[in-house]
């Protein structure tokens, strides 16, 4: 056999690039760098103690993702997330999250919904402690868990894409301690539907969920 030199030469750590990916993406979901806000590329290779090269490599993957936009003479900034944007992303949850379900109900094991209960007992925890700023992470965990349940990363990767977005969207329109409360009893209805192994409840439990958030943050407003 040929021996490829090739081979093994992935590096051990991620490098500076993904790094600095890492931390602008974290700070775009948790609000610290806020849609409409200048990243300025410059300042941010001080901060991280790195050359521009990586700054802009990691800028470049943001832009791709849709959290950046560039623009001449107005440099780079957060992208805007605005309400017609939103009716989409729900539209395509809606699409997403009951194929999910479905899926979820037809090949999970039975460690799913004690797995999912566990996030929902850490976003009840949060709830009553007015830890609202803990509650946007739980429940990616939450609808994540049940995407890997499917056994197709895909779902994972358009479930993680959509609920950025809303997560963001939620920084300028932020859902109260009423609705939170909602989530979690909507997840209710999901994991009791996965109990008893329906996929046509988790599938409609599913949709009941994502059609009342749809309501509630956009025709809201």
């Amino acid at each position: 056999m040929v021996e490829k030199a090739w081979v093994g030469r992935l590096p051990a750590v991620k490098s500076k690039a993904d790094l600095v990916y890492d931390s602008l993406r974290a700070a775009i979901a948790e609000g610290q760098l806020r849609p409409g806000e200048r990243v300025n590329m410059d300042e941010l290779a001080r901060d991280f103690g790195v050359s521009k090269i990586p700054v802009r490599e990691a800028v470049k993957r943001l832009e791709s993702e849709g959290l950046l936009v560039a623009r001449v003479h107005a440099g780079v900034t957060v992208a805007e997330v605005d309400v017609t944007e939103m009716r989409g992303v729900f539209l395509a949850r809606e699409a997403i999250d009951v194929l999910v379900a479905r899926l979820a109900a037809e090949s999970a094991d039975d460690t799913l919904p004690t797995r999912l209960e566990e996030t929902q007992q850490a976003m009840r925890a949060a709830l009553d402690e007015a830890a609202l700023d803990r509650l946007p992470e739980l429940n990616t965990d939450f609808h994540q868990a049940l995407a890997g349940a499917t056994g197709y990363r895909i779902f994972g990767e358009l479930t993680e894409q959509l609920l950025m977005t809303i997560r963001r969207y939620r920084i300028v329109a932020p859902t109260d301690p009423v609705n939170w409360r909602a989530v979690i009893e909507e997840h209710d209805t999901i994991i009791e539907a996965l109990r008893t192994g329906d996929p046509a409840a988790a599938a409609e439990a599913a949709r009941a969920h994502t059609v009342s958030q749809a309501r509630h943050e956009v025709e809201s407003d």
